[in-house]
């Protein structure tokens, strides 16, 4: 896209409806960048515990929960002043976090220690602990609640939990270092990438029986340096954008046949992902080059590189007052 094109997307009214704001935690900095929607800049720089990794909003978005690994906490937050309020007893070397559709229970991969804790965000309490593989990482749970995941990066599995009763009650295997899930299609599709696999595999939720496999393939890139990790899927769920890492590539995905369609150029390392309110605008975490890059999902170009912090790693949406999520 040429740059008077880029200058007219920018400042006309379609573009200025997407409100809200993109968090992003910044790993080396220990810092959370909140980038404006409207003016695509960093409007604020605020301090976390040590090594922030996964963030997420309550449902309301009045706290936000980060996990600062290296501190082995979960922290909650009040967005609005920027005020730590208070940890939860996380176990060690918190990763990756989800919230549950109860708006209460968070389930938390404790990455040092082979284990997946759920906590309770108001008692701050810890319900339970359950037995993983070895180095735990991404966290799903279906929409319905009824199943939480847990992906372990050296057992190369998905872990399978029963929330009702909070036990396993299934284990499948995926390539090689899996990193994020995710439930797609109403909850009837599991998504798993695998780093260093290089692929992602989808299974069927109701049988845990494998459906596809998406493979990855840049002309001039090293297969080694294609490391899928996180993606997000488009409203109506017929397109995924995959982070690709090292390769500094997005690919773009169709859902419904899994067919790789396209690749978009991005930052170095790119690592998680974030939509806007409507999901027109992507934010692409790069870690290496410290940027966030923003895609504009229709014409599948890249608009704009935003600097944060050192080593950006997650990335999460909060509308502004008023807008909705």
């Amino acid at each position: 896209m040429r740059f008077a094109a880029i200058l007219a997307l920018l400042v006309t009214p379609a573009f200025a409806q997407g409100q809200g704001e993109i968090w992003v935690t910044n790993e080396k900095d220990d810092t959370l960048s909140v980038i404006d929607v409207a003016t695509l800049e960093v409007v604020r720089t605020i301090p976390t515990g040590e090594r922030p990794r996964g963030l997420t909003f309550s449902h309301d978005f009045s706290r936000l929960y980060i996990c600062a690994s290296d501190s082995d906490a979960v922290q909650v937050m009040d967005p609005e002043t920027g005020e730590i309020l208070h940890d939860l007893p996380s176990g060690e070397d918190p990763e990756q976090f989800v919230l549950h559709p109860d708006d209460r229970r968070l389930y938390i991969a404790n990455e040092d220690d082979a284990i997946t804790t759920v906590v309770d965000t108001e008692t701050r309490s810890v319900i339970a602990q359950i037995d993983v593989g070895i180095e735990p990482e991404g966290m799903a749970v279906s929409p319905d609640g009824r199943i939480a995941i847990t992906t372990s990066e050296t057992t190369n599995m998905a872990h399978w939990i029963d929330t009702e009763n909070e036990v396993l009650f299934a284990n499948t295997l995926v390539d090689a270092r899996p990193r994020h899930a995710e439930f797609v299609k109403d909850g009837t599709e599991l998504w798993v990438s695998a780093e260093i696999g290089g692929t992602i595999s989808v299974f069927d939720v109701a049988t845990q029986a494998e459906k596809a496999k998406i493979r990855f393939e840049i002309a001039g890139i090293h297969p080694d340096r294609i490391q899928p990790v996180g993606f997000e899927l488009t409203v109506d769920e017929s397109t995924a954008f995959v982070a690709l890492g090292p390769s500094n590539h997005v690919a773009v995905v169709d859902a419904e046949t899994w067919e790789v369609e396209d690749y978009i150029l991005v930052g170095r390392r790119v690592w998680h992902m974030a939509f806007n309110a409507d999901r027109s605008l992507l934010f692409t975490t790069n870690g290496v080059s410290g940027d966030v890059t923003v895609i504009d999902v229709a014409e599948r170009e890249a608009l704009k590189t935003i600097k944060v912090g050192r080593f950006p790693w997650g990335a999460a949406f909060r509308p502004a007052p008023g807008d909705p999520a």
